[in-house]
């Protein structure tokens, strides 16, 4: 019988991924910025998806995990590998032994791993004798613990782990580049989780937000949970660009066209306000008019943004998008 406790704070500020992936790499030493820094490398902070009636699921409704998250992590020079699917297939009962022995051997080597609770949490200690892991949410400093026997079971139908392994140095130059690629795809994609089309991505986004608010049927605690989680990773966008906007004389002109986007939108505390009953936060009524008219002026700012970071991307060689696999884009099944 063995265990282990990793020491692995964690903090809800971000996305729920960007804050398991920055807690977990920096306690590892892959990674040493900011999150902001990182949100922005990873591409992660441009991701944006809302679903037409405002559900608080449209924050993590931003495509299939594994292909949103492998990129945002290999742009970081780290190895990864995941693992997910359905409960109710007849094999997850497999997968899930086999994601016990996996998770714990990323434990034993000093590694946490990221585990959709839900949302994404990390999980950073195990312990043989009570059959149980340890899991940080980010929203208290108060462990929560999951027998092996249910690891992957939760109020959703699905499951997901991501382990990391080792890291290589890539080049500040080549990983900025690739994360206004990743900000494009993004961007140019209108809906990532097809065939449904409920949910919007990138600049489609902005519509079914501004459309929601506008209509008035849409769920309360999304509205407020969706217009917090853009506000933030929009001001991560700014500090990211910061940092790096003298890499190229179109990243100072993208970084104005942000600066100006979180002016635009700093109406957007005052819009949210407590609800009555059950705790967190309600849009209010009177301040949707307004809301909707700053979000037009951030989507065409935005809109600005990426034209640069295209005119960027436009002077480079980019084989990654450019070069078709002797097999297609698809491998073989």
């Amino acid at each position: 019988m063995s265990s282990v406790c990793l020491n692995i704070p964690m903090k809800r500020e971000s996305k729920s991924f960007t804050d398991s992936l920055h807690a977990i790499l920096t306690a590892s030493g892959r990674f040493d910025g900011s999150k902001a820094m990182l949100s922005g490398l990873s591409g992660m902070a441009f991701k944006l998806s809302v679903h037409e009636k405002l559900l608080p699921m449209s924050v993590t409704a931003y495509g299939q995990w594994g292909v949103e998250h492998k990129p945002a992590v290999d742009n970081l020079g780290v190895l990864t590998e995941s693992d997910g699917g359905r409960t109710r297939h007849p094999t997850f009962r497999h997968y899930r032994q086999e994601a016990v022995k996996w998770i714990k051997g990323s434990l034993d080597r000093g590694v946490g791993v990221i585990y959709w609770i839900p949302e994404f949490g990390v999980i950073h200690g195990y312990d043989d004798e009570d059959r149980i892991f340890y899991i940080q949410d980010g929203r208290t400093t108060e462990d929560q613990v999951v027998l092996y026997d249910n690891l992957g079971l939760n109020v959703t139908d699905f499951w997901y782990c991501r382990l990391f392994g080792d890291k290589v140095d890539v080049p500040l130059e080549a990983m900025v580049l690739e994360s206004m690629r990743l900000a494009l795809q993004d961007w140019d994609t209108p809906h990532k989780t097809m065939p449904d089309t409920k949910i919007a991505s990138g600049k489609l986004a902005y519509s079914f937000l501004i459309r929601g608010l506008e209509q008035g049927e849409f769920n309360e605690g999304g509205a407020a949970y969706i217009l917090h989680s853009y506000s933030v990773s929009r001001r991560e966008i700014v500090d990211y660009l910061r940092e790096v906007r003298g890499l190229w004389p179109e990243l100072d002109e993208a970084y104005a066209c942000y600066a100006g986007l979180i002016e635009a939108i700093s109406v957007i505390p005052d819009g949210l306000k407590e609800q009555e009953r059950g705790g967190g936060k309600r849009v209010n009524q009177a301040d949707i008019p307004l809301l909707a008219d700053r979000l037009r002026k951030a989507e065409r700012l935005e809109d600005e943004a990426m034209e640069l970071f295209r005119a960027v991307s436009r002077n480079y060689p980019d084989p990654k998008r450019s070069t078709i696999p002797r097999w297609g884009t698809h491998s073989p099944r």
